[in-house]
């Protein structure tokens, strides 16, 4: 079988349908643990989990995004964090990615025109360099009759994770949301993964459920 490895995250998009997300979806796993009591204006302040994140301006983009869905739903952050009744703790990374292999079920016409790569350079990571000359029809290139052309593509494991303490560090919630995904750009995925968590929040106390987040409207 001829192998064609494309590592295009785009392409892969639009075929994996699930790792997409951009038209069906960001879909993540959840699991939340919790004890919390009902949101009667209780004081909160947004920290990092790790300690190397503290007075980053990314962190401090993703706190505010889960700060304002804690005031949704009937909290208050704290003007002087010190004073918090309730500590949120907030942490996220991702993986660098496990590469996977699938058959496209079908074989490109050797004859097929290809604006990407006609009329005989493709775009490498050095520039633009020759791959054919045109008119010369290549089996590894184009795959041959009969057989099925492979895509190799890469997915990413992302996380967050998020907990609630009193002030006297008793912890009262515990929540993680996991997602499979093509992208591994963070201002993607942790905004998402933020609305996955809050999805019915808090929550039953040891549940884990699978959260589709619809995508945002086209203007």
């Amino acid at each position: 079988m001829t192998k064609r490895f494309l590592v295009l995250a785009a392409a892969s998009a639009l075929s994996l349908g699930g790792l997409a997300g951009c038209a069906t979806g960001f879909r993540a796993d959840v699991a939340r643990f919790q004890q919390l009591p009902p949101a009667q204006g209780q004081t909160f302040t947004v920290m990092p989990g790790d300690n190397r994140l503290a007075g980053s301006l990314e962190f401090a983009h993703y706190g505010d995004l889960v700060a304002k869905r804690l005031i949704d739903y009937g909290y208050v952050r704290a003007a002087d964090p010190a004073s918090a009744q309730l500590v949120v703790s907030l942490d996220y990374d991702i993986d660098k990615g496990t590469q996977r292999v699938r058959s496209t079920g079908f074989a490109r016409s050797p004859f097929y025109y290809d604006p990407f790569f006609y009329p005989g350079y493709y775009r490498g990571w050095g520039g633009w360099r020759g791959r054919y000359m045109m008119g010369f029809y290549d089996p590894f290139l184009w795959g041959g009759a009969g057989y099925n052309d492979i895509e190799s593509y890469v997915v990413y494991q992302s996380r967050l994770r998020m907990k609630i303490d009193r002030a006297g560090g008793e912890r009262v919630f515990e929540g993680t949301a996991r997602a499979q995904s093509v992208s591994n750009k963070l201002t993607y995925l942790v905004p998402n993964l933020i609305d996955a968590l809050f999805t019915g929040f808090p929550g039953q106390n040891g549940e884990e459920v699978r959260v589709t987040v619809a995508p945002e409207p086209k203007n």
